[in-house]
């Protein structure tokens, strides 16, 4: 599917990323990423028969960590990238590919060997050895909207990198609907004053909803679920939500073509 802007009030189409006989690689920063930014997507792609695979370029070290005393005495690292496997094999994921750059945490001095401090052309140059050799039709990444340091340097190490390959994918941004996420932000002023994303402004959080293709996943909507449900150590963004904005999150996705 090439996915062509037509805004969150259209009516959403029902097509997957890809399909059989195609290859989707999904690049992302942290574990749970696959999961809680785009993982309807995934199992809609899944289903229809496309190969997948996860390239993951940290293991989210810095992750806030829910107590479990079945994992409580792992590195909080080792807990996400089993989390990550878990999900991935839930939403039909083939393969996934650890990488080893550390969680640069939402902001703040981020730590050594942090992914944020990777030259977007060097992570660019070592995305290109795996993707080359992957070949994929469609690249699937986060487009940073939601703020995250890690989200944005992942997605701008992929606009640098899609022009070089051969294979010429379709690179696909999984976005957020600046609406839901207004209604998003003011659950968590109520729920969790302290958060960190409440310090963005209203008008930068997510994209503009007249940007943003809808995609209706509402037919994958129990296997996300459960794959969000592996993510046992992170509270997702959709714990606590009231029951209709939950499903809203998670019956639609939204995406924007960058390249067709």
């Amino acid at each position: 599917m090439t996915a062509v802007a037509t805004g969150v009030a259209a009516r959403p189409v029902v097509a997957p990323l890809a399909g059989a006989g195609e290859h989707l690689v999904v690049v992302v920063a942290h574990p749970d990423d696959e999961t809680f930014g785009c993982g309807s997507l995934i199992a809609q792609a899944a289903a229809a028969g496309a190969r997948i695979t996860v390239i993951c370029a940290t293991r989210g070290e810095l992750g806030e960590r829910r107590p479990d005393p079945a994992t409580d005495s792992w590195p909080l690292g080792l807990v996400r990238e089993v989390e990550l496997r878990n999900a991935a094999a839930v939403l039909g994921v083939t393969t996934v590919d650890v990488l080893d750059h550390r969680d640069s945490g939402f902001d703040g001095r981020a730590p050594l060997g942090a992914l944020v401090k990777v030259p977007l052309e060097a992570l660019a140059d070592e995305l290109e050895l795996r993707l080359g050799l992957l070949a994929p039709d469609v690249l699937l990444t986060l487009d940073g909207s939601d703020g995250h340091r890690d989200h944005v340097h992942v997605r701008d190490a992929l606009s640098i990198l899609a022009a070089r390959l051969e294979c010429r994918p379709r690179l696909v941004h999984a976005s957020l609907a600046n609406s839901l996420m207004r209604e998003w932000i003011k659950a968590m002023a109520a729920l969790h004053p302290e958060s960190a994303y409440l310090s963005i402004p209203l008008d930068a959080i997510g994209r503009a909803d007249e940007e943003l293709t809808p995609i209706d996943t509402s037919a994958v909507l129990e296997v996300r679920e459960r794959a969000i449900a592996c993510h046992r150590s992170q509270a997702s963004p959709f714990d606590e939500l009231p029951a209709d904005l939950r499903r809203r999150f998670l019956v639609t996705d939204h995406v924007v073509s960058v390249t067709d």
